[in-house]
C-alpha cells in the first residue's frame, strides 16, 4: 500500500498544485496551515480547516511582523497574487509600508466614538454649553452622522444639514448646530484625527435678532392656566422662573442651591453669556418659586432633570405641549425673556434698569426694547399738548394774574 508523500509547506504556487492541497486537519491545534510561494518572497497560502484558501502576503517593518491579506484562491488567480505581493514588495523597497494608509484609516473614530469620546469630555471642562452640546448631539447630530468616520463627512454633507435644520427649525438654530459642528472638526484636526476641517466652507446664515415677540396679558392667562395641568412641573417651575426673571434658558437651568440667597433675594450666576459672573435681583414670585422648590440632598440644581446629578436638559417638549394647550403659537422659550423685559418697561422700568436685569454688558442690545417704552413717552407729550392747547384756546384760564385794561 502506497502513502500520499506530504506537500511541503514551500513550493512554486501553480492553480494545479493549489487546488491539491486538501483542508487543514480538524484535529490540528492551528486553525490553519501555510504554505509559501518559492517564487515571490512574502507571498503565503492558508488553508482553513473547511478547506478555503486565502492569499496573504507577510512581511516585517521595524521589527513588527504584518501580513496583508490579498484575496481569496478562486477570485484571485495565482498571477494576480503574485503581482499583488510585487507591489507591496516594491513599496518596501522605497520605505513605505503597504499596511499604512489602511492601519491609518483604521485608526480614524466614526462621528460618534469622537463625539462621545473626546469631544464632550473636553467641553464638559471648557464650554458653558456642554449640556446644549449632547443634547443636539444626541437628537440631532449621532442619528445622523454617528456611523460615519470623521473623514468620510464632507463639506456637502454639512451644508445640507445646515439647510435642513434652518427648514425645520430656524437660521439661529441651524448657526449653533454649525458652531458645534465647526468646534467639534477643529479639535479634531488640531488632535491629528483629521487632516481639514469639512466646516469650513459653510457659511452661516444670517439671523434675524431683533424678532420681537412678546406675551400678551390673555397669552399669560392661558399660559399659566395650562401650566396648572401640565404633569411635569419641574419644567413648569423652570419656565415660570424664565419669565418671573428674564434670565437665559441656560444660566437658570445650571442654577445651583448654593448660589441661591433666599434672605438677600439672589441668585449668583459664576458663568454667563459675556463670561462674567452677576447676581440677579428675584423678585417676590421668583423667590416663592423657589422657596416651594423642593430640595434633593444629592442634587444640587434647582431643577433637577431625571438623570441623577444632572439638571433638566432641554425643556422643549413640555413648552411645546403647553403652548398647544394654551393655543399659543409661534412663541420660543427665548421669548420669556423678551416678555419680561416688556412687562418691566411698560411697568416704567427704564432702558438702564432692563439693562442690569437681563444681565446686558452692552447699553446697545437692550435698545432693542426702547419702542416699548412710547407709550409712556406718549404720554408725557400728551401732558404737554394739553398745557399749549388749553393755554391757546384760554389766555387769561393760563395766566390769571395778567389784567385787561392796565389797573386803575
Amino acid at each position: 500500500m502506497t502513502t500520499t508523500p506530504p506537500i511541503p509547506s514551500r513550493f512554486k504556487f501553480t492553480q494545479k498544485r493549489i487546488d491539491q492541497l486538501p483542508p487543514h486537519p480538524k484535529e490540528a491545534r492551528a486553525t490553519e496551515g501555510e504554505y509559501s510561494d518559492t517564487e515571490v518572497a512574502g507571498l503565503k497560502l492558508l488553508v482553513s480547516k473547511s478547506g478555503r484558501k486565502f492569499f496573504y502576503f507577510r512581511y516585517s517593518v521595524n521589527g513588527q511582523k504584518r501580513a496583508v491579506k490579498l484575496g481569496e484562491q478562486g477570485a484571485l488567480s495565482v498571477t494576480e497574487a503574485r503581482q499583488q505581493a510585487l507591489e507591496r514588495r516594491y513599496q518596501l523597497d522605497q520605505g513605505r509600508d503597504p499596511q499604512a494608509e489602511k492601519i491609518a484609516l483604521r485608526a480614524i473614530p466614526t462621528f460618534a466614538e469622537f463625539a462621545l469620546q473626546e469631544y464632550l469630555p473636553y467641553a464638559r471642562q471648557h464650554k458653558r454649553s456642554a449640556d446644549s452640546d449632547e443634547s443636539k448631539l444626541r437628537v440631532h447630530l449621532l442619528p445622523r452622522f454617528g456611523a460615519q468616520r470623521l473623514d468620510t463627512l464632507t463639506t456637502r454633507d454639512l451644508q445640507r444639514y445646515h439647510g435642513e435644520i434652518k427648514t425645520s427649525h430656524c437660521a439661529a438654530t441651524a448657526n449653533r448646530h454649525l458652531s458645534l459642528l465647526a468646534k467639534l472638526f477643529k479639535l479634531a484636526v488640531s488632535w491629528e484625527r483629521l487632516a481639514k476641517n469639512p466646516c469650513l466652507g459653510v457659511k452661516k446664515f444670517q439671523e434675524n435678532n431683533q424678532r420681537h415677540r412678546y406675551l400678551s396679558q390673555d397669552e399669560l392667562q392661558r399660559l399659566f392656566q395650562a401650566m396648572d395641568a401640565e404633569p411635569n412641573q419641574v419644567i413648569v417651575a423652570a419656565l415660570k422662573f424664565l419669565l418671573l426673571t428674564g434670565m437665559r434658558k441656560e444660566e437658570a437651568l445650571q442654577a445651583r442651591w448654593e448660589h441661591v440667597d433666599l434672605d438677600q433675594g439672589t441668585l449668583f450666576l459664576p458663568d454667563t453669556k459675556s463670561g462674567r459672573s452677576r447676581y440677579v435681583v428675584l423678585n417676590p414670585a421668583a423667590l416663592a418659586l423657589l422657596q416651594a422648590q423642593p430640595r434633593h440632598e444629592d442634587h444640587p440644581y434647582v431643577f433637577p432633570g431625571r438623570v441623577a446629578g444632572r439638571p433638566v436638559n432641554n425643556p422643549q417638549k413640555g413648552f411645546r405641549r403647553l403652548l398647544a394647550a394654551a393655543g399659543i403659537t409661534n412663541l420660543r422659550i427665548h421669548d420669556l425673556r423678551h416678555s419680561f423685559a416688556s412687562l418691566a418697561v411698560n411697568a416704567g422700568a427704564t432702558l438702564y434698569q432692563v439693562q442690569h436685569l437681563l444681565g446686558h454688558a452692552s447699553a446697545q442690545t437692550t435698545q432693542r426694547y426702547a419702542h416699548l417704552s412710547d407709550d409712556a413717552l406718549r404720554t408725557a407729550s400728551a401732558a404737554v399738548a394739553t398745557s399749549v392747547t388749553q393755554a391757546t384756546q384760554n389766555p387769561t384760564a393760563a395766566n390769571p394774574s395778567d389784567s385787561s385794561d392796565g389797573g386803575p
